[in-house]
């Protein structure tokens, strides 16, 4: 039987929530490769006219909601700039040739997805000393409308881990955006809060992210058909504290930082021993000391965000 053909905006810009699913019995995605794969999906969200409201990665499947911007908005300058981050020679020359095949690829939801999917299946095939294939069936993708609509399927996919009983709060489980926004404070302006609420045109990125994190709250703590909830507890202190995120809270969020870093100190201390360690990783360029957001002169070895 013919696939159906996927729903795909021409003449306007998309949202749509994208879910994958793996091949494999079990949970084979870790924390490696979970922290791999989110690296793609960023890196792939600068290259791509793609704006990200929202994902989770969860260990056999991830969720991905995503906007794609339509190709006429960018100059041929612009597509070019996206083709040298998109080319691993950094050398070679951009011809104005190449524009128009980059400017409907960078437009294509299918084509984001693909460059994703097949890096991430072949540093997990490596990694594992296997052949095949890593997905399942094609990805799924449904159209979503701005709104209340985009709002609710957001809180939905950043309840994943909730419901499964890998968190008691949202934000713990650092895999999913709501833990992105609270742990590195929306690093590099990767996530969107452009939900297309008309009450959130006058307020700031904090303010929008307060409400957001009320309006989640609130859904985790119904009692769902499966899966687990937000406890009284739990909801108390965050109604007492008008679901705010205070300093604490942010600190908090970081300690990972001080279990999971490889390495960790001032900028130096870090360069020094990387060099002593650079054996031990699959890259042979230079990691950079990346700075603890909140502690003043103290660097990670790894970008704990990406």
């Amino acid at each position: 039987m013919a696939r159906i053909p996927r729903l795909m905006l021409k003449s306007e810009e998309g949202i749509y929530h994208v879910m994958s699913r793996t091949a494999l019995e079990g949970f084979v995605l870790g924390d490696v490769e979970k922290d791999y794969l989110f690296g793609l999906i960023k890196r792939f969200s600068g290259i791509f006219f793609a704006e990200i409201f929202g994902y989770c990665i969860m260990g056999n499947h991830f969720h991905l909601l995503v906007k794609m911007g339509q190709s006429d908005d960018y100059t041929d300058d612009e597509i070019k700039m996206r083709i040298g981050r998109y080319n691993s020679d950094k050398d070679k020359v951009v011809t104005n040739g190449e524009v128009p095949y980059f400017r409907d690829k960078f437009s294509n939801l299918s084509e984001f997805m693909r460059e994703i999917k097949q890096r991430f299946s072949r540093f997990y095939n490596k990694r594992h000393e296997r052949r095949g294939y890593f997905w399942g069936d094609r990805f799924k993708s449904v159209i979503v409308e701005k709104g209340d609509t985009l709002i609710n399927l957001l809180a939905y996919i950043d309840l994943n881990p909730l419901r499964a009983g890998l968190a008691s709060r949202p934000e713990n489980y650092r895999w999913c955006s709501i833990g992105y926004h609270a742990q590195t404070g929306n690093r590099d302006g990767l996530l969107s809060t452009n939900f297309g609420l008309i009450d959130y045109e006058a307020m700031s990125e904090q303010e929008r992210l307060t409400d957001y994190r009320e309006f989640l709250y609130e859904k985790g703590a119904i009692e769902p058909e499966k899966g687990a909830t937000i406890n009284e507890t739990i909801m108390k202190t965050e109604r007492a504290g008008k679901y705010k995120l205070t300093e604490i809270d942010r600190f908090r969020y970081k300690t990972r930082y001080f279990t999971d870093s490889g390495i960790i100190g001032t900028k130096a201390f870090v360069r020094r021993h990387f060099e002593h360690f650079k054996d031990h990783f699959n890259t042979k360029k230079t990691k950079i000391p990346k700075e603890v957001t909140g502690c003043k002169d103290i660097y990670s070895l790894k970008n704990l965000s990406s």
